[in-house]
């Protein structure tokens, strides 16, 4: 009789458990994106120009491209010309280098530049979600070179840092 007992709760652990095991539910999201997307399908993202004192007019497309790549890589959202359920806008700010330490010689040992783009988001599924915020990345390097001949990578690795702080506060709620 204890060896019946013991069968008879060794099934109702296992039909426990696996009642347990299939009313959870684990996902794993390896983009980091925490979009419903039976509610938000389509994105809209305007050019963003540059307004900064300092223009590199290639920084626009690089940032431009960089933007709409990481929404497209990372999520299932159709980006449309207008009406977007999510709406990205905004402007490129500044775009500066400062003189980040000096030679013993009195001179400049190294620069930083700065990239700063003001984005205004609107979540047209949840406004609470709404916000204008000013994103910025800085990179550094060596005085000795000319800005025009490091330029282009600088602006793509600033981008790149700005573009994923713009995906993180909007759509990854991090």
């Amino acid at each position: 009789m204890e060896l019946k007992n013991k069968k008879m709760m060794g099934f109702l652990l296992s039909g426990c458990l696996c009642i347990l095991l299939c009313a959870c539910r684990i996902e794993y999201k390896f983009n980091g994106s925490n979009i419903d997307y039976t509610q938000v399908k389509t994105i809209e993202i305007e050019n963003f120009p540059i307004r900064s004192a300092y223009v590199w007019s290639p920084m626009q497309s690089i940032f431009q491209n960089k933007l709409t790549d990481i929404y497209a890589n990372q999520t299932r959202l159709k980006q449309v010309k207008r009406n977007g359920d999510l709406q990205l806008s905004g402007e490129i700010t500044a775009f500066d280098q400062y003189n980040k330490g000096i030679s013993s010689e009195g001179y400049s040992s190294q620069v930083q530049l700065k990239m700063t783009v003001n984005v205004r988001f609107v979540n047209n599924k949840n406004h609470d979600e709404d916000f204008e915020r000013q994103f910025s990345a800085t990179t550094e390097y060596d005085a000795s070179q000319q800005l025009t001949a490091v330029q282009e990578e600088l602006v793509t690795q600033m981008t790149k840092d700005i573009t994923e702080q713009i995906f993180n506060a909007t759509v990854a709620n991090w």
